[in-house]
């Protein structure tokens, strides 16, 4: 199964947009005397900064002195935010947030600088829904339904490795539900001395 071909209008994307830097440019005039510190990190920030999206995933790489490289799957991705803030919209800049499994509290990619901020995150939605659907299917089931009928409710029979699935997980529940009458039989005779 090969993953379908990245649309060229992501493919190009590589660098940020020059308004990136004029945001940047702002950024160190607003922090006031920090700007001696703040200019010259974002301006090699901007020049280092360099995006690649390709089949299997998305690769940043950015710094001079201290190189940093992400190179992160679309499997990994777990969920996508943009972020905007006042200055960002003035230039039509968004921060594409990705959060992965990585048990991180933060973003472990932001994608900043491209004003098709929204093409990306499209992009990146459908490729972590593809590979989300390339995952086993869940079991949907109530509680009474058997695997026949919630089969039937989706109009497709599933492989050979769900069935076994199902019927497993139907074991584990009726084994819960055995566990679960046995204690409620136990409670009624301690609960009704209690009440004499």
């Amino acid at each position: 199964m090969h993953p379908e071909p990245v649309p060229p209008n992501i493919l190009a994307l590589e660098r940020p947009d020059r308004a990136l830097w004029r945001y940047y440019l702002i950024s160190s005039i607003l922090s006031g005397p920090a700007i001696f510190f703040t200019l010259p990190y974002l301006f090699l920030r901007f020049h280092t900064l360099h995006y690649r999206f390709d089949a299997e995933g998305i690769h940043m790489k950015v710094g001079l002195l201290f190189r940093r490289e992400i190179n992160l799957t679309y499997a990994r991705i777990q969920d996508i935010h943009l972020r905007s803030g006042v200055i960002q919209r003035w230039f039509g800049l968004a921060s594409v947030e990705i959060q992965s499994a990585s048990g991180s509290t933060g973003a472990e990619l932001v994608i900043e600088g491209f004003k098709e901020y929204d093409s990306i995150r499209d992009f990146l939605y459908t490729r972590m829904r593809g590979y989300q659907s390339q995952q086993p299917a869940r079991v949907d089931q109530s509680v009474g339904s058997t695997p026949e009928e919630s089969s039937s409710d989706r109009g497709a029979v599933g492989p050979p490795a769900n069935a076994e699935l199902i019927s497993l997980l139907m074991g584990i529940r009726d084994e819960l539900r055995k566990t679960r009458e046995l204690l409620e039989q136990r409670q009624r005779p301690i609960s009704s001395r209690e009440n004499v």
